[in-house]
């Protein structure tokens, strides 16, 4: 019984649905296969659960070189991650690599850069061709909602800079939107952000979270990064509230968030995500102006001084035309 527990188990893993199974019937009779070949050769009468956990175990092993290379090259050092202290317009993000046979969750670190001026948010993805449609419009809204948060101090006087550092295979999806904001928004305010805690989940131009895909995936890689760098009881994720009904992790990292040594937060609103990271309440979305100790207070204060910097430099530098010059637009 217990075995056939852990075999509707992965089923659901593979529907990534607790209340739902896949019907990839071809998947359950490889592990079937493979569980009672490994039961036979230590002569069982019948497939146990460990078994069953075993074969899914070696079948992890025969396709997960990609994700063994790509986890080492954090570990020594060479792909850039801190789970550690506060970092200001920078944020971990989790992404989902698809091998097609074998899907691995991998962090990348997100940076933002903001300054005066007046050409708005630039997505280095997109400038360099490595940004696929789905990812350009997820950025887009996010834009859409960072400026609606300030419509009160519109025009925003405001050059901004997105990056997925160190990644040069291309992102797709909307999934990593959410950690843009927060890393936007922390440039903005100055304030910084926890990196033990990693982020996904996409944002609508309301400012709420909305479920991706490959949840248990970016968990489970990230948790396995926190591993390999010493989980210190600190680290977790920070996922939509939406994607609680996907979660069907390995064993291990149920085991690490029962025993408080990682944490898994949700979240309805971009708010509630920004407040946890940093610590501060993220002040009331209305019209502004904003409370002056909240986040949006401190990035209202930036966006302000950007706007009389940029003011300013029209003034010191404005068009100066020959008499009887006509200007063409």
């Amino acid at each position: 019984a217990e075995a056939v527990a852990a075999l509707i188990e992965e089923t659901h893993r593979e529907a990534q649905d607790q209340s739902r199974q896949s019907a990839i019937f071809a998947l359950s009779e490889a592990l079937v296969m493979e569980s009672a070949d490994l039961a036979l050769r230590r002569a069982a009468q019948t497939v146990q659960a460990q078994d069953v956990n075993a074969a899914r175990e070696a079948r992890i092993h025969r396709l997960s070189y990609p994700e063994q290379r790509l986890q080492e090259t954090i570990a020594d050092g060479e792909r850039l991650l801190d789970v550690r202290g506060e970092r200001v317009a920078q944020v971990n993000g989790l992404t989902v690599v698809d091998l097609g046979d074998y899907c691995f969750g991998f962090p990348v670190r997100v940076t933002a850069r903001t300054y005066a001026g007046e050409d708005g948010l630039l997505n280095i993805e997109r400038e360099v061709e490595l940004s696929g449609p789905i990812h350009d419009k997820g950025v887009l809204i996010l834009h859409s909602h960072l400026s609606a948060l300030f419509a009160h101090i519109a025009p925003l006087a405001l050059n901004a800079a997105v990056v997925f550092e160190q990644e040069y295979s291309g992102v797709e999806g909307d999934s990593a939107s959410c950690a843009e904001f927060y890393a936007l928004l922390s440039s903005l305010s100055g304030l910084p952000i926890r990196q033990g805690i990693a982020v996904t989940g996409a944002i609508n131009q309301h400012g709420e979270v909305l479920p991706v895909g490959g949840i248990n995936e970016k968990i489970e890689g990230y948790f396995r990064s926190c591993e390999l760098l010493g989980l210190d009881g600190q680290q977790g994720v920070l996922i939509p509230r939406r994607n609680v009904r996907h979660l069907m992790l390995e064993a291990k990292v149920v085991a690490a968030v029962r025993e408080g040594r990682f944490h898994i937060y949700t979240a309805d609103d971009v708010g509630e995500g920004m407040a946890l990271l940093t610590g501060v309440v993220f002040g009331d979305k209305g019209v502004g102006p904003y409370a002056v100790d909240s986040v949006l207070g401190r990035a209202q204060k930036t966006l302000q001084r950007f706007r009389r910097a940029c003011a300013a430099s029209a003034v010191h530098h404005g068009p100066e035309h020959p008499k009887g010059h006509r200007s063409q637009l």
